[in-house]
């Protein structure tokens, strides 16, 4: 038997040919302009922040980069279902834009109130949905003080409410002396407001005066309450902006009071404001600020 001849067999096959061509050079065409414009739109979408802006931000670059990818998508025949996914896909994030927009355009504020946000619950991370309950807990009115009114006067007013000055300047003093002044986007009654408890009744210890126009915004006293039983998140965001503007005033008066031995008091604290003044005038550690001398003399 002779030995088959290898040589003069081809055991080599062509490849079947194949379904997809080859990719010989890259397209010079604007459709990958389109293409790397849509992955961009998506990698600024992806670094949205947390927040109703940032959630904003975040769907409207997606659905920019979505609809790029519809387009890059159309120009290819070949290509209908990545067409179909991107324009879905373009049209939920667009729907998510024009939505948070709508609600946002629900959440706009008076100028006087924005700037309350802005300043005073903003920087703690309160939502603008959460903030809608606080400015509707107070009906939404500013309420004004004409120069030289009082909105409370010491042992007469009975603390019902919580306020915090607008605009102007407040005057405290007790029993006719200077304590400090109350300044724009303070609270006007927080040591009273932290004194109490929900079920308690007292007056004020000390005279509010304003000394010049002033506008403020006020809370009852009940209405917040119930507030603060729905929303503890909102309870817990009252009860540090209240304590911080208390240690302010009682910071401010540290500077400034001091007893005749010469050692600093807090004016508003509790065993003094709760103290009738004639057994504040019998004792040897009357409080008294120094007056500042003159230094022209």
């Amino acid at each position: 038997m002779e030995p088959p001849d290898f040589g003069s067999m081809n055991f080599t096959s062509e490849p079947p040919g194949s379904s997809h061509p080859l990719c010989e050079e890259w397209r010079d065409s604007s459709e990958g302009s389109i293409f790397h414009l849509s992955n961009i739109f998506l990698f600024l979408g992806l670094m949205g922040g947390s927040g109703v802006y940032g959630v904003l931000y975040l769907f409207t670059f997606l659905a920019l980069g979505f609809f790029c990818c519809t387009l890059w998508a159309w120009s290819d025949p070949c290509t209908t279902d990545s067409f179909l996914w991107s324009l879905a896909l373009f049209g939920v994030c667009l729907g998510q834009a024009l939505y948070i927009t709508y609600k946002l355009r629900n959440l706009s504020f008076d100028k006087d109130f924005q700037e309350l946000y802005n300043l005073k619950f903003k920087k703690l991370g309160v939502s603008l949905t959460h903030f809608k309950k606080i400015v509707a807990s107070s009906d939404g009115s500013v309420y004004s003080l004409k120069k030289g009114q009082d909105f409370a006067v010491e042992g007469k007013t009975p603390i019902e409410k919580l306020s915090l000055l607008l605009g102007g300047r407040i005057r405290v003093t007790v029993n006719g002396e200077f304590l400090h002044y109350i300044y724009p986007f303070q609270f006007l009654d927080s040591p009273e407001w932290d004194s109490l408890r929900p079920s308690e009744e007292a007056l004020f210890q000390v005279t509010l005066h304003a000394d010049e126009p002033c506008q403020y915004i006020a809370w009852r006293r009940k209405k917040l309450y119930l507030l603060f039983a729905k929303h503890r998140y909102i309870a817990r965001i009252f009860a540090l902006v209240v304590r911080n503007d208390i240690a302010e005033k009682l910071y401010s008066l540290s500077e400034k009071a001091c007893d005749r031995s010469g050692h600093r008091y807090d004016l508003r604290l509790p065993a003094y404001c709760h103290t009738p003044w004639t057994e504040l005038e019998k004792t040897d550690g009357l409080l008294h600020i120094p007056v500042q001398e003159d230094r022209s003399a």
